[in-house]
């Protein structure tokens, strides 16, 4: 039965959604309030310096090509990336450095000639990484958790069996711990965690999966930079004949008789068979569902950290650093402490993206463009100026010491996103960039599900439900939501 969708949102999980629901032949609308669609995942000018305002990493891109697939088109007639050959740079202040080969045995070769990781270390995290992939992928990724007939499926009926070997119930750290006690090697692994924005000191151990992503399947860069993962769903989406409207606040979502009706927007009321909101599901309640019972419980989770983002113009190349560089602290713990009392560290991890190294437009030549991110606490009407401008400058002595420059004097272009305008921006409450914290040990049992158990016809994707935020997760909340929808 052909139906009419209308789509909250044109972030990533809205853009799969569209394409899903129009290639069954569904009506589809999709309404967003930037002037822009992809959500966090955009691109913006600073002068000759192009940078992805968001995520910059690319695992899974699998999960892009099904969605060609499903609309009955090569997705390499549209999209292309490649697999990158070194996954990260990493520093230490020591003055460690060394590459994160994509290929693990020659990774395994640095972690022993640079940390003295005796050889085959590495190939068991790996191994134990995917175990539990396969094992718990399918249950805690792909379906979802909250409908009965999830669970009475043979194959996670025997999966269920394996639980306790998942290590939900030890944290991430204890778990890297576990392969081996060199604090710079736990240090690299425990940084997974911050790929939701949890703590790996309090994050559930399942979290050690996501290295199997990385290295077994591979890290790749599209070609012309992120912002392309949105431009080809985008266009894809036109092609299967979506409309989308711009500029365009959603007032409320119109329900009636515990039925989701369709949405108000302008003072016009529309009429929809089923609404799928892709807005961070706290402001969807609060800000478009006044008058419905909100699951307080669930709204009411530990928020995710946030980030403060510098983009800089850099009048310089620098041979050392690769897309993907961290400079560690030399405390992490404490940086994850003090972060959950609302502060940023003095000596905080940093990260550098420069996707200039593949993409030669992205800055003048002899110049690179720096997307520069710390961790941060979400938003709690914190002296955010205060702590900006401190971070600035703890950042900038910190890059100076490990790759003994003046990077003050480099810096041609500037821009800055942090917890308040992410959260302007993005209408992810407090800024928090996952929604809730994947902190508690049952956090992938509380996220919110991917329908509303209150309204019907009522549904949700994107980064702030199940089964959480980054890319491959966000792309696999609109798969749930289109096998609910469509069973």
């Amino acid at each position: 039965m052909k139906l009419k969708i209308g789509i909250i949102g044109a972030g990533v999980a809205g853009l799969a959604s569209a394409v899903r629901m129009a290639s069954r032949g569904h009506e589809v609308e999709v309404w967003e309030a930037n002037a822009y669609p992809g959500g966090k995942l955009s691109e913006f000018q600073l002068g000759e310096y192009r940078f992805d305002a968001g995520p910059s990493l690319f695992t899974m891109p699998s999960y892009v090509e099904t969605l060609f697939d499903i609309a009955g088109e090569k997705c390499e007639d549209h999209f292309a990336y490649h697999r990158l050959e070194v996954v990260c740079n990493y520093f230490w202040e020591d003055g460690t450095q060394l590459s994160a080969y994509a290929d693990p045995e020659i990774f395994s070769e640095e972690l022993h000639k640079k940390l003295g990781v005796p050889k085959g270390v590495f190939e068991k995290i790996l191994k134990d990484s995917q175990r539990k992939y396969d094992i718990a992928g399918e249950i805690f990724l792909e379906k979802s958790l909250h409908k009965f007939s999830t669970w009475m499926q043979p194959k996670i009926l025997k999966a269920m069996l394996l639980i306790p070997t998942l290590d939900l119930f030890t944290s991430m750290h204890m778990v890297n711990k576990r392969f081996y006690k060199n604090p710079k090697l736990v240090q690299l692994l425990n940084r997974y965690a911050t790929y939701n924005g949890s703590n790996p000191y309090k994050a559930p151990g399942l979290l050690t999966v996501i290295p199997h992503f990385e290295y077994n399947i591979g890290a790749f860069i599209p070609k012309g930079g992120m912002n392309k993962i949105t431009q080809a769903m985008f266009t894809l989406a036109q092609r299967k004949g979506v409309q989308f409207h711009f500029d365009k606040q959603v007032e409320e979502i119109l329900v009636k008789n515990g039925h989701a009706e369709g949405i108000k927007v302008e003072g016009q009321s529309l009429e929809y068979d089923k609404v799928i909101s892709n807005m961070d599901v706290y402001s969807t309640y609060k800000k478009l569902l006044p008058q419905a019972k909100h699951p307080e419980r669930t709204l009411q989770q530990e928020r995710s950290t946030s980030a403060v983002i510098f983009y800089w113009g850099i009048k310089k190349e620098f041979s050392e650093l690769d897309v993907h560089n961290i400079i560690f602290s030399k405390d992490y713990k404490h940086e994850f402490e003090i972060m959950s009392d609302g502060n940023i560290t003095d000596d905080p991890t940093v990260y550098i993206n420069i996707t200039k190294k593949y993409v030669p437009t992205d800055a003048p030549t002899g110049c690179e463009n720096w997307f520069v991110m710390v961790n941060a606490p979400f938003n709690r009407d914190q002296d955010w100026d205060q702590l900006i401008a401190r971070t600035r400058k703890n950042i900038i002595e910190k890059v100076n010491r490990i790759l003994k420059i003046n990077l003050e004097n480099l810096i041609v272009q500037e821009s800055l996103l942090d917890p308040r305008t992410i959260e302007s921006r993005t209408s992810s409450h407090l800024g928090a960039l996952y929604g809730s914290s994947s902190n508690n040990k049952m956090a992938a049992f509380m996220r919110h599900a991917n329908f509303s158990s209150r309204i019907k016809d009522l549904y949700f994707c994107g980064g702030s439900v199940h089964p959480g935020g980054g890319i491959p997760l966000c792309l696999l909340s609109a798969k749930i939501v289109d096998e609910i929808i469509n069973p």
